[in-house]
């Protein structure tokens, strides 16, 4: 894999954080922990295959992502790296360590994020509007088509349930979504909602961090019910003002949560 196809955000010094993004949604949204924490660590933020930067660059899989991100880590000879898995972002991890073991990782921040996106008969903890594959495979047919009118739909459904959020933050995940191109998020799409990381999980091999939007749109508290029963080396933080996106709707305390990690 010739990583220099994947475009990346690489500033400050210091222990490496590396922030991978969610679906839809291109480096930029870590801008404030982009902007708070490079006085004292080394901010990686790519652009995943399919997003930002990278575009078309890269083949479009949650597999191809991992392999190009793993393949940037070994370039910059990186340890001891904080990883930070937003949404999509954490499939991308979970696949990384599921190839590439986590030698180079001393800790790992999943956001508010399930090990399987579908609800199934065995699953109910995937996404809280009942999603499966009878009804994704519904959406991916639309996708294209109904793409003009998505990119609101998305960014209201990032932040918190039950208040009304921030109108410059909803605006700015909202223009950011639809410069996306839906014929490379289709199969980004396709990709992550076939992943299933719940055997990895359970003998995951490094300490495990959850940051939950305990008002979040998208999961809700059976998944954190299920990490902390079967993750190994668990730690959760709940963000009470938060929806999906808890490092946008509560910066300071959740770049406060990885200071802490990065200088643990």
């Amino acid at each position: 894999m010739n990583d220099n196809l994947l475009h990346i955000r690489d500033v400050g010094s210091g222990r490496p954080l590396v922030m991978i993004h969610g679906w839809s949604c291109p480096g930029s949204f870590f801008q404030a922990q982009v902007d708070a924490l490079i006085p004292e660590t080394r901010c990686i933020v790519p652009d995943l295959p399919g997003h930002g930067q990278t575009g078309g660059r890269l083949p479009l899989s949650i597999a191809s992502a991992a392999d190009a991100v793993y393949a940037a880590l070994v370039e910059r000879e990186l340890e001891e790296i904080v990883l930070v898995g937003w949404s999509m972002g954490a499939l991308v991890s979970y696949a990384l360590i599921e190839r590439y073991g986590a030698d180079r990782i001393s800790r790992f921040v999943a956001v508010d994020m399930s090990p399987k996106v579908l609800n199934s008969a065995d699953w109910p903890h995937g996404t809280r509007n009942g999603l499966n594959a009878e009804l994704n495979t519904h959406f991916l047919d639309g996708m294209v088509a109904d793409w003009p009118k998505l990119p609101g739909r998305i960014a209201r459904r990032l932040f918190a349930e039950g208040k009304e959020p921030d109108a410059d933050l909803v605006a700015l995940a909202r223009k950011d979504i639809a410069a996306s191109d839906p014929e490379m998020l289709r199969p980004m799409w396709a990709s992550l909602t076939a992943q299933d990381f719940r055997p990895l999980l359970k003998s995951f091999p490094v300490p495990f961090h959850l940051a939950a939007g305990l008002k979040s749109q998208l999961y809700g508290a059976g998944v954190h019910a299920w990490h902390r029963e079967n993750v190994p080396d668990y730690h959760f933080h709940g963000f009470e003002a938060s929806g999906h996106v808890p490092h946008m709707e509560e910066p300071e305390k959740f770049n406060q949560l990885l200071l802490d990690l990065v200088r643990g």
